[in-house]
């Protein structure tokens, strides 16, 4: 187990590889070569981070939970503004909640958090693989639909804003967050069934009756 200041030291590390991304996000720059530096770091550092504090088992804990979300979310967020025209329109908002919520991780830290050691079977490792793609999207998305409401505000008032200037069209919008809240729901589908796949090997039970259970049929539900 690392020391309480190293852990700490690191996590400051983390939360500081996304801030480039969110200035620079700010400022309105377009996907040039500074831009791609600022998702590297970000990506980079926090994927690191994430990785070291699951090494050898899974914290059930919410800083480590945090920290695996957003690296999850800067990696997604990456791979999409390569794909899309207009995704990476949305970097000063993403990564400024991004930032939050490593601030939050960070003073969370020092939190004792269960830790569920290894080995674990492929339906576990599976479930876990799924769980954490369908934070990214619902994030990403999440995101997206608050470029929405503030470009719709923008539209309603008839007077442009200087962040609705630095985001994207409510249709661009639009179509990125019903194309990831789509995502998210047919991975969460598949983290149901691999989560009914688990429990039914680890107890003999298709599904356990607990908070966990509860929530993710309910969150299944509200994406739909």
């Amino acid at each position: 187990m690392r020391p309480m200041h190293s852990s700490i030291a690191f996590s400051l590390a983390a939360m500081v590889a996304l801030l480039p991304a969110a200035v620079i996000g700010w400022f309105g720059r377009g996907r040039d070569g500074i831009w791609w530096a600022a998702m590297a770091l970000a990506v980079a550092g926090t994927g690191a981070w994430a990785l070291a504090q699951i090494e050898g088992a899974w914290h059930a804990g919410l800083s480590v939970a945090l920290w695996v979300t957003i690296a999850a979310s800067t990696a997604l967020f990456a791979a999409l503004a390569a794909a899309s025209r207009e995704a990476w329109r949305l970097t000063p908002l993403l990564f400024s909640y991004l930032a939050v919520l490593a601030a939050l991780a960070t003073v969370w830290q020092g939190v004792p958090e269960p830790r569920v050691p290894g080995p674990y079977s492929s339906w576990v490792i599976v479930h876990i693989v799924v769980s954490v793609a369908t934070y990214a999207l619902v994030t990403i998305a999440g995101v997206a639909g608050l470029a929405v409401a503030l470009q719709e505000h923008a539209l309603k008032a008839k007077r442009p804003t200087a962040i609705s200037r630095l985001l994207p069209s409510v249709a661009e919008a639009e179509s990125l967050e019903v194309g990831l809240l789509s995502a998210a729901e047919a991975v969460l589908g598949l983290g149901v069934l691999t989560g009914i796949a688990a429990n039914y090997l680890a107890t003999g039970r298709l599904v356990a009756v607990d908070h966990k259970t509860v929530l993710s049929f309910a969150a299944f539900l509200v994406i739909g």
